[in-house]
Parts: structure tokens; sequence; C-alpha cells
């Protein structure tokens, strides 16, 4: 008796099982449809070569299936998640190997997703990165072009200048939140936006989704390359990124906000922002997760900028 009821909890354990397993299955495919059908019904990757990094993480079984079900040969690296590998050397935050990648197999493009699928990266067919502040502008403009941008694109308060400025000269707002992409999200509600994104390519699409997906990204700017005709470098046209320099600043046991308001820095800051004018902006922020003061300072000249990052990088270290 105890035997038949050993025998009866076991078939029940692999029943359930086998439902989840099933479950899981179908959620990936409901997934592929879901990322496949964020993309224009107009458009198709026919014939374009894509090598994607899915950087040994969540879309590894996924990313390769969305692009090769819309008709482009797809190269996959980052295919090989053992639990310890993820991110490492690869993916978003590492897009050297993805660069090679393209170049070698003389592709349109690279497509970098990072550990956990929401961020996403583009590598041209030389080899260059493509960042989150061009993913914005590419994104815009099509926005802008087929009538579906609603509100101001919304940036952080990384995003460079040069994104603004190409912006204004568009037609198009801009608005920066503070860093993080829930920021991003709450100032889109805000201003009924429906773009937005950090410099990292942590994009929103909220027409397409509700939060950061870094296959859907991908797909709205190719949607955008096959409906234009145009290269990701095309498209960059009329975007000139101004130089920025980021310099940390460790803060030792000193708070940072005591630091940030000493008379010394204020002056600092003050007399680069004049000497800048309106061609360029100083930002300064403590990290959340070191004890630093991230000094950054982005204009047009990159010998000026330098120099004046520099300059309030040593008021914050005398304040220290």
């Amino acid at each position: 008796q105890i035997e038949a009821l050993l025998q009866q909890e076991l078939k029940t354990v692999e029943s359930a099982a086998l439902g989840r397993a099933r479950r899981i299955e179908s959620a990936q495919g409901r997934y592929v449809e879901f990322c496949k059908g964020s993309f224009r019904q107009e458009a198709s990757l026919k014939g374009m070569r894509i090598v994607v990094d899915c950087a040994h993480g969540a879309t590894y079984n996924v990313a390769p299936h969305v692009f090769s079900e819309l008709g482009a040969k797809v190269i996959s690296i980052g295919t090989q998640p053992d639990g310890l590998n993820i991110n490492k050397d690869c993916g978003s935050t590492h897009l050297q190997a993805l660069s090679k990648a393209v170049v070698d197999e003389q592709a349109d493009l690279g497509i970098a997703l990072d550990g956990d699928g929401d961020r996403c990266l583009l590598v041209d067919k030389d080899g260059t990165p493509i960042d989150g502040d061009e993913i914005l502008y590419i994104l815009a403009n099509a926005k802008q072009a087929d009538g579906s941008l609603k509100g101001p694109v919304v940036g952080t308060l990384m995003s460079n200048l040069g994104l603004e400025l190409a912006m204004q000269s568009a037609g198009i707002g801009f608005e920066r939140a503070n860093v993080g992409d829930r920021y991003v999200i709450e100032k889109l509600r805000e201003t009924g936006g429906n773009l937005g994104g950090e410099s990292s390519g942590h994009i929103l699409c909220l027409d397409r989704t509700t939060t950061g997906d870094g296959i859907v990204s991908a797909l709205q700017v190719l949607a955008a390359m096959t409906v234009s005709g145009k290269g990701l470098r095309e498209l960059l046209e009329g975007l000139e990124k101004c130089p920025q320099t980021l310099i940390n600043v460790k803060t030792g046991n000193a708070e940072a906000v005591d630091i940030m308001a000493a008379s010394t820095v204020t002056a600092a800051v003050r007399a680069v922002e004049a000497e800048l004018g309106n061609n360029g902006r100083v930002l300064l922020r403590p990290s959340g997760t070191e004890p630093l003061i991230r000094v950054m300072v982005e204009g047009k000249n990159a010998e000026l900028v330098q120099q004046c990052a520099e300059k309030i990088a040593a008021a914050v270290q005398d304040a220290t």
C-alpha cells in the first residue's frame, strides 16, 4: 500500500514537471511571436546578414529565432550559457567580440543584447559601435517621419548634448530625466511621450511594449533601415555627438552632498558653465554604488571640455 502511494506521488510529480516544461516551451514561442509582432508588417529582413550577441544570457535561445524568422541570415554568438559566463567579455557591455564578428562575417550590422535582455547596442558593418543616444536619434526621426512620435523624446542627465541639439534641429522635443529607466518611464508618462532611453542602450518604445526590451528595440531600428533603404551611418546623418569627459573623484568618508555644496565647488561649476555658455553643460552626481562623485563636462571643443572637467574635479578633490 505504501509502495502504491509512492508510485502515485511519483506520477503526480512527473505530470507536474511535464506540464511546467510545456508551459515554458509555449511561453518561449509566444514571446518570439510577440517580438515579431512589434516589427512593421511592410518591412522584411530578407537579404540582411546580422550577427547577434546574446551575452550568454536570457535571450540566447530566443533572439536568433526572432531575426531569422523575419528573414535575416543570423550568425549567433554568446549563446552558450554555463551559469557563470553571462556578460563575460560579450554582449552590450563588451562590444569587441561583436565588432570583430561583424567584420569577419561581412555582416550588415551587429546586435548586442545584455544578460537579462532589456538593453541593446548596435555595431555598424565596419565594426563601429552605435550607442543608445544614436539609437534614440534613429528611432525619433523614423517615428517623426511616419507620424507615430508622441510627445518629447526623453533621455537622461547623461544623454549626450549632441543628441539634444540634433533633436532641436529636427523640431523634436527633448527632455531629460534622472539616470535610470524608471525615471525615463515616469517622464514619458508625465509628458505623454512614447520614446525614451539611456546611452547604455536601455530603450523604451512604449507604443510597442511597456518596458525596455533589447530585441524589440533592435527590431525598431531594423524597420527604420528597411523602410528607408538606408544603412545605419546614413540614418545617423545630422547627429554630431559632443566630446564628453567623465572623471570619478573618490569622496572617502565625506558626504557627497556636502562636497557638491561646498563654495569652492559651486564656484568652479559656475565658472565652467560661464565659459562653455550654450555650447556645453556640466553635471555632478554622486555614485549610487561607490563613494564617488562623477564629474561630467561636455561641449563642442574637446580640449576645452577636458580642461573644464579637470578644473571641477580638482575643486571636488580639494573639498573632500
